[in-house]
């Protein structure tokens, strides 16, 4: 039987998933996992470098487990990072192979720390500084040979092959396998209610649709959805109405898509009819995500325990990798 290449993909547990999310990424997860050997990963240490609450962290991580099995993320693929400590081991290795001019440039450091001071906080974490070495670590612990990602991701993914790449040479082995980015379609899913913006929690309620909500709210959210701005050129599909389109299309009903399609390009669409159809879309894969997990939420003490489980055969992996790296770098191994 031919290996498969292996898969690493990651995400911090922040609360709600929402169709941005899930369209985003976690769709993308589920099909990967038919033909590519997949881990993926909660990163709670990722969750730490800005300021939170202990409990809601713990029960945020959870929950977002609970919420990947629902939408067909399988148990045996998941781990927590948290329990797999090998990750900030290699994250201090991987330091002293990192240049401090290049973290600064990152740009989600410069954005974060940006925002932190116009609010008037100066404590800026060194955390937030060395996360992206973390995340390189997350990557190449587990020899990944490709990290699905958007375009916006690929600055970290550079850095990821800086960071081996640095470390092979010096170290005289081609030890770590240089991951290559997996750019497959990702649809761009903007906030209903001001679609100039990405779907993000962070921009408050009104911002994001929750895939697990009740079928009123969804339909509330996209009856409410802007459509045009007055923005758009003459002969230009508005940003709102776009997002519609684009959202039909993501929750699988392209017959209805094209349909409506003929009716806009004719100036005949009404706008109600294509909010209703992006509602009927949306509400179909929550109706059958929320099924899903009542089923798995009824027995949550197994499924914490299967996620350990899963966790510790994953982290076997990375314990490897870190007994290779300490022989490579000199460091002392304890051998059992």
């Amino acid at each position: 039987m031919e290996n498969k290449k292996r898969v690493l993909s990651c995400i911090q547990p922040t609360g709600h998933m929402h169709f941005g999310n899930y369209f985003g990424a976690v769709k993308n997860w589920v099909d990967l996992q038919e033909k590519y050997d997949c881990t993926y990963g909660v990163v709670d240490y990722h969750a730490m470098t800005m300021p939170y609450n202990p409990q809601k962290l713990r029960a945020a991580t959870w929950e977002l487990i609970f919420n990947l099995m629902a939408t067909g993320v399988k148990a045996d693929n998941l781990f927590i990072q948290s329990l797999v400590p090998e990750h900030a081991e290699l994250c201090w290795i991987f330091n002293c192979f990192t240049s401090y001019g290049r973290l600064q440039l990152m740009t989600q450091f410069k954005d974060k720390s940006g925002q932190k001071k116009e609010g008037g906080d100066e404590f800026i974490s060194a955390g937030l500084l060395d996360y992206p070495v973390l995340q390189a670590a997350d990557i190449l612990i587990y020899r990944a040979d490709y990290v699905p990602i958007g375009k916006d991701q690929v600055q970290h993914l550079e850095l990821t092959r800086t960071i081996a790449q640095r470390f092979n040479n010096q170290m005289g082995k081609e030890y770590f396998v240089m991951p290559e980015a997996l750019l497959t379609e990702i649809p761009k899913v903007q906030s209903t209610a001001d679609p100039s913006r990405k779907m993000s929690k962070s921009a408050g309620a009104k911002h994001y649709i929750n895939i697990f909500d009740e079928e009123a709210r969804i339909r509330k959210q996209i009856g409410s959805a802007v459509t045009d701005s007055g923005e758009s050129k003459d002969g230009e599909m508005s940003a709102g109405v776009e997002n519609l389109f684009g959202l039909l299309r993501a929750s699988g009903q392209q017959e209805a898509h094209d349909s409506l399609m003929e009716n806009y390009l004719s100036n005949t669409l009404k706008y109600a009819e294509l909010k209703g159809a992006v509602a009927d879309g949306l509400v179909a894969i929550s109706n059958e995500f929320r099924e899903r997990k009542a089923e798995i939420t009824s027995n949550k003490k197994d499924i914490k325990n299967q996620i350990k489980q899963s966790s510790y055969e994953i982290r076997k992996t990375a314990q490897q990798t870190i007994k290779d790296v300490k022989d490579l770098t000199g460091l002392i191994n304890v051998r059992f």
